[in-house]
């Protein structure tokens, strides 16, 4: 950074379901199954996120992501116009996702809990993935296929993402 007047901050909040609604889905077990499987021993939550894709399909990707720490400084933002972007955890750790509107707007930052997934719509602005602890592990569920479908924008002024108080 420059010097002090040029540092902004935000700092995470733990994800919920309606705060993140404008930017995609929260996967998660809430409430009751949508229903029984497996003769009673599995609960089916049912279609829980939108995956959408412009041309191409859907693919399972594994990620392997360096562990990063709060304060954490946010210089990069991008996107993926042609298609939605789930990150699935393969850990119980808890990580972090930084959304925002558009790329000269404030971000929001989530710190994911264990056992929580996020679903990114289509043209969606985030922070790269953002483990918090290793391994940084992840089933990506995201469009394969022709183009680019990649955006990306520095920021600058960063913005530094704090721990909650």
């Amino acid at each position: 950074m420059k010097n002090a007047e040029m540092t902004r901050t935000i700092t995470a909040q733990p994800l919920s379901a309606a705060a993140f609604a404008p930017f995609g889905e929260v996967l998660e077990v809430s409430g009751d199954p949508d229903k029984l499987i497996n003769a009673g021993l599995c609960g089916r939550f049912h279609d829980r996120a939108r995956l959408d894709f412009a041309q191409g399909r859907a693919g399972i990707s594994i990620f392997d992501a360096t562990p990063r720490s709060l304060p954490h400084r946010l210089d990069l933002l991008e996107r993926h116009p042609d298609g939605s972007q789930a990150f699935l955890p393969m850990h119980q750790n808890p990580w972090l996702v930084i959304v925002a509107t558009d790329p000269d707007a404030t971000p929001l930052a989530f710190l994911v809990a264990p056992g929580q997934g996020v679903n990114l719509h289509r043209g969606t602005w985030h922070g790269v993935l953002t483990p918090l602890h290793a391994p940084g592990l992840f089933a990506v569920i995201d469009r394969i296929g022709d183009g680019a479908n990649l955006e990306e924008r520095r920021i600058e002024p960063p913005w530094i993402v704090t721990e909650p108080t």
